[in-house]
């Protein structure tokens, strides 16, 4: 795709900020997330008799899907072209893609959608976790090696996702119900090609990555607390969750599964934006996430039965608190670095010193 990309870069103006780039690229997968969660609240619109998603909602999603994944490619090059590359745009770049991990895969499911003929909303929670640890595992390279491996699994699924939602528009759901070599399923390729690429490609090139730096001695972290450090967070947050699934009085990923994921999803990217500050400024990496506090109260209360019937109403809270906290800590976290740097984040112009 580069060089596509390194086409289409010089239709940006010089002027135009790279951060800016980028945080229109998250915009339209959030928006992409929020049309389908209108015309397919539940994840039953692709269902056998269920009203379905309009053809030009597909085709719509499936061109704003092709120009985020762009815009996520030319950010990059519109710094280098710009001569304004800066560990702000770094963090704004996989900040950013921590937290659209949970909006593509959960916009992706709609084409297959819960039922007979598709994934259950277990399956999807578990397939959405592959696609996060694929993510934190890059990173925990990153930290102790100093090298982040950008594997090309991600670039095949962008391209497959964009085409999926056109060619849903003109086939329509139903071609995804019937199976395509013998009886294996559409939804088993897509199941098969999202743990395909995490255990064909991403986890053996960290692993391999890993094991070159320390035959070459030159990790960053030596003790083997500070190397698994950074899954600490991540390996918690699912077991609460997971727990939570499990044992829940009302099961709450059934009846919430779309709210549930992006919970989680959220969770998440405050727990991976943490640690790409710690990897860029090369400091230790914290063992917990405070965000994990409220969500094991919740889950605390919720399975010894101290707020029966409001399961919901927990949910909702706990999302809600840990939403508007990552928002308030990445404000924070740009406004500092915009202040250290003397930069603006969405523009090229320099901050006022006065």
């Amino acid at each position: 795709m580069h060089p596509f990309w390194n086409t289409v870069v010089k239709i940006f103006p010089t002027w135009l900020a790279p951060n800016l780039i980028t945080f229109c690229g998250f915009l339209l997968l959030v928006f992409n997330f929020f049309l389908m969660a209108y015309f397919d609240p539940d994840f039953y619109a692709s269902a056998p008799d269920h009203v379905h998603v309009p053809n030009r909602i597909w085709i719509m999603v499936g061109l704003l899907n092709f120009m985020a994944y762009t815009l996520d490619g030319v950010d990059g090059k519109q710094a280098r072209r710009t001569n304004s590359s800066t560990p702000l745009g770094e963090l704004f770049d996989h900040g950013l893609d921590s937290w659209a991990c949970m909006y593509f895969v959960v916009t992706v499911y709609s084409t297959f959608g819960r039922g007979s003929t598709g994934v259950s909303v277990f399956v999807l929670y578990l397939l959405l976790w592959v696609v996060l640890f694929s993510f934190i595992l890059s990173h925990w390279e990153k930290y102790n090696t100093g090298i982040l491996f950008l594997p090309w699994g991600y670039d095949i699924s962008q391209m497959t996702i964009s085409i999926v939602y056109i060619v849903t528009a003109i086939v329509g759901v139903e071609a995804w119900h019937a199976p395509f070599l013998f009886n294996f399923l559409y939804r088993d390729l897509f199941t098969t090609m999202i743990l395909g690429c995490a255990v064909t490609v991403t986890l053996p090139m960290s692993v391999y990555n890993f094991y070159r730096a320390y035959k070459s001695n030159t990790l960053k972290h030596h003790s083997l607390y500070e190397i698994i450090l950074p899954f600490l967070s991540p390996v918690l947050l699912f077991a609460l969750c997971t727990t939570w699934i499990f044992l829940s009085p009302s099961d709450i990923l059934e009846v919430h599964p779309r709210l549930f994921y992006f919970m989680v999803g959220t969770a998440f990217a405050n727990i991976s934006c943490q640690l790409i500050v710690c990897q860029m400024s090369n400091t230790r990496c914290q063992p917990l996430n405070w965000m994990l506090l409220p969500l094991a109260v919740v889950v605390f209360v919720v399975l010894y039965g101290l707020a029966p019937n409001n399961e919901t109403v927990l949910l909702y809270t706990l999302t809600a608190v840990i939403t508007v906290a990552h928002i308030h800590y990445g404000v924070c976290v740009v406004n500092q670095l915009s202040k250290h740097f003397n930069i603006r984040p969405f523009s090229l112009k320099k901050r006022s010193t006065d």
